[in-house]
């Protein structure tokens, strides 16, 4: 036989690592129900609870009554259409870029946009805690990737040699929480002639002016960033992802970047969905003030019980375990009092740093935090 599928996932699970899907029997939102019972939603990346809204949901009823339910083809064949067009003039205008372009996924964007600009002859330099999208592209091509230490400038401004390709970073990082510093990614991209990559699925809504994201938070204009990735699946609480920059950068792409040219395109519908969401997330002030407060909450709560938080102050709030099986039982003890948290395991995370990977959002309420912080302090104790 070939391929050995059993031995490969004997020793995934004997490793406290094999992985389940999860099937639930409602919509995302403060509380999911799985196997008929309900849980108060602490994993899901909703953070702004904008996935049920009506706005967005109505938005998506009219698209299909409009354009139906699926695009019919690639868009550079007859997929790309009015709403397409007009949510990529609506990302310019709220960020600042000047063009951008639409995809299925953040995977797909970031796999297209590094696999198509990158050649033998480049560099490419990656944060080590980069998402697998990023690192995985990055290994696929022909440039050499040297990675740096989390958000250590230093190590890379001694890695960097001038004008030889492109720095890549996470704005906020999806298993940390914690944020880049953009201004110094920033100086040391205009210093060297290298080009900068930012993505930034886990700010964009949830921070800076009117949702902007993180180029906005810390005060860097988007112009001085090479390449913005976004996505629509977290805060904007729809799905499909996006890439900003140049208009030569997004004809280059258009051109060049497989997984554009030959995937069919998202629904006209769902566009119509994501145009809402931008349109509600802009004025979502009092959501994100909300959020902010949870944050705040928690983390005070925490620091009480003597929890070992990662330095976020972000919607991702990593409580560092160490051992897959010791996050895996205390994920277990959280469910039975009511909680859905996920544990985060290698190889997503390195070796000895499993972790529950807690999300808060501003659907939650006072009360929900104050029960997830008892929660904890009676199971981190039945460790």
């Amino acid at each position: 036989m070939p391929f050995d599928l059993s031995s490969a996932l004997a020793a995934r699970e004997a490793a406290g690592l094999k992985r389940q899907r999860i099937c639930l029997d409602s919509g995302q939102g403060r509380q999911i129900r799985v196997a008929d019972r309900s849980y108060l939603n602490f994993s899901g990346n909703d953070y702004l609870g904008a996935a049920g809204r009506p706005e967005l949901v109505q938005a998506w009823q009219a698209g299909l009554a409009l354009w139906g339910a699926g695009s019919g083809a690639s868009p550079l064949v007859t997929g790309y259409s009015l709403p397409h067009a007009r949510l990529e003039a609506q990302l310019c205008d709220w960020l600042g870029v000047e063009a951008a372009l639409l995809f299925s996924t953040g995977f797909a964007a970031n796999q297209a946009v590094i696999k198509a600009l990158l050649g033998k002859d480049h560099l490419q330099w990656q944060d080590r805690l980069n998402h697998a999208s990023l690192q995985e592209a990055g290994a696929a091509s022909p440039a050499r990737m040297k990675r740096f230490a989390h958000n250590d400038m230093t190590q890379l401004r001694q890695l960097l040699e001038p004008k030889r390709g492109l720095i890549i970073s996470e704005g906020v990082f999806s298993m940390d929480g914690d944020q880049a510093p953009l201004a110094e990614l920033v100086a040391l991209s205009q210093a060297s002639g290298n080009w900068l990559m930012i993505d930034d699925a886990h700010g964009l809504g949830v921070l800076g002016a009117a949702g902007r994201g993180s180029l906005a938070q810390q005060g860097v204009a988007a112009g001085q960033v090479q390449i913005l990735m976004g996505t629509f699946g977290k805060a904007l609480g729809c799905a499909g992802a996006f890439v900003a920059g140049s208009r030569d950068l997004v004809d280059y792409l258009a051109n060049f970047a497989r997984e554009y040219v030959y995937s069919t395109h998202l629904p006209p519908a769902q566009a119509e969905a994501i145009s809402a969401a931008i349109a509600w997330v802009q004025q979502a002030d009092g959501a994100r003030e909300q959020l902010q407060a949870h944050i705040a909450l928690f983390r005070q709560g925490a620091a009480r019980l003597g929890l070992t938080l990662g330095d976020s102050q972000t919607a991702i709030q990593p409580l560092l375990v160490g051992e897959s099986e010791q996050a895996l039982a205390l994920a277990q003890r959280l469910r039975q009092r009511g909680l859905w948290v996920t544990a985060i395991r290698p190889p997503t995370v390195p070796a000895g740093q499993a972790r529950l990977r807690l999300t808060l959002t501003a659907a939650h309420r006072r009360e929900d935090i104050v029960h997830l912080l008892a929660a904890l302090e009676e199971g981190w104790h039945g460790r």
